[in-house]
């Protein structure tokens, strides 16, 4: 009996968790067998990896690896567990980057260390302490990202076919990053580069590269995997643009409560998102007077929120903003209209769909 798609997800969601849960036991472990003074270095990645997340890299690659033909299999689920991980480095470096205090409604890593540092009364700089920190658990992260997939037990055809494809992923998001700090540094607005850096940064890392890897776990043929690979794109990109411009009004309009980080953390951190870049386009002089003076500045009050909020909606850019959303939805479920994909998981990538776009505002 078919399952319906929300459960079937909330399936898939569980197991991504178990192997997580296991893969960090052992490696936990591991740590404390070279000293006891990296047991708080598992206890925080436990906690940052355990204890939320959407999980919704590993659902793509397992949905798309389903949509291709792929059969159920223990060991593409430990295999697309493993992005999580990937996450979790793009994650904690961004938050350092960004100076960002939280993540999930908890310290930020680089936070979380710096307060241990204060805590133990140990020497040195606290602030140096828990960006090192931050670096390391990052680069951690990323060792064993590669280390879970490698080890999944997936066929070495299957891990071969895949690697290009997982390569090219993390390259992309390492572009991506930078063009964020490159777009920061520059001080300027454009919403063209605004949105090369939301495919970059975000929109393809979290939905078409891991639909062509679980397409690549699942096809043998390379020119079945090739047009596969076209249709998840024409899917996958417009929706993946889509999942970054939510993430962007959520950063401006989003409920502590859900999105784990203070109301308008993106205006203190002066983020040159979508969002803001349509702002400035369409600002008045007396607007974007009042956008020099509050934006970007850390230390900004819930008025000085309220205020920006207020120029955003006025301009229309949060409105744009949300008809963008829509279009570009629209254009990524219109690309799954194809024979192509197994009509059984047809459901699962359309709810993926709506669980990427409708977190509210």
């Amino acid at each position: 009996m078919t399952h319906p798609p929300q459960r079937a997800l909330a399936d898939i969601r569980i197991r991504v968790q178990r192997d997580l849960t296991d893969y960090l036991a052992l490696q936990t472990h591991y740590l404390g067998e070279i000293g006891s003074e990296l047991v708080p270095v598992a206890e925080a990645m436990n906690s940052f990896l355990l204890d939320g997340g959407k999980r919704l890299r590993p659902l793509f690659a397992y949905c798309g690896y389903l949509a291709a033909g792929g059969v159920e299999s223990e060991a593409v689920i430990k295999a697309v567990s493993s992005l999580e991980l990937l996450q979790a480095c793009a994650l904690i470096h961004d938050d350092l980057m960004d100076g960002s205090d939280t993540r999930r409604n908890k310290p930020s890593i680089h936070r979380h260390f710096e307060a241990m540092h204060n805590d133990e009364d140990l020497t040195g700089s606290p602030t140096s302490y828990g960006s090192s920190a931050a670096i390391l658990l990052g680069d951690l992260a990323l060792v064993w990202s590669d280390q879970m997939f490698h080890t999944s037990g997936i066929s070495s055809q299957a891990l071969l076919r895949s690697l290009a494809i997982h390569d090219e992923m993390r390259i992309e998001l390492m572009a991506g990053q930078f063009l964020d700090i490159h777009e920061q540094a520059l001080g300027s607005s454009s919403v063209a580069r605004s949105l090369k850096i939301a495919r970059y940064k975000s929109g393809k890392y979290t939905i078409e590269r891991p639909l062509h890897f679980g397409a690549s776990l699942a096809i043998e043929s390379p020119q079945k995997l090739t047009a596969f690979m076209d249709i998840y794109s024409e899917f996958g990109l417009p929706l993946g643009e889509a999942f970054q411009l939510r993430d962007d009004l959520l950063g401006v309009f989003g409920d502590p409560s859900t999105t784990g980080k203070p109301a308008g953390d993106d205006l203190r951190e002066g983020k040159r998102t979508v969002l803001m870049a349509m702002t400035h386009d369409r600002a008045s002089q007396a607007q974007e007077s009042a956008l020099a003076k509050y934006f970007g500045d850390p230390d900004l009050t819930n008025e000085g929120v309220e205020i920006l909020q207020t120029i955003i909606t006025e301009t229309g850019a949060r409105e744009h903003m949300e008809e963008l959303i829509e279009k570009l939805t629209l254009t990524a479920l219109d690309a799954l209209n194809r024979d192509e994909i197994e009509p059984s998981a047809h459901a699962l990538l359309n709810e993926l769909a709506a669980i990427a776009i409708r977190r509210s505002v």
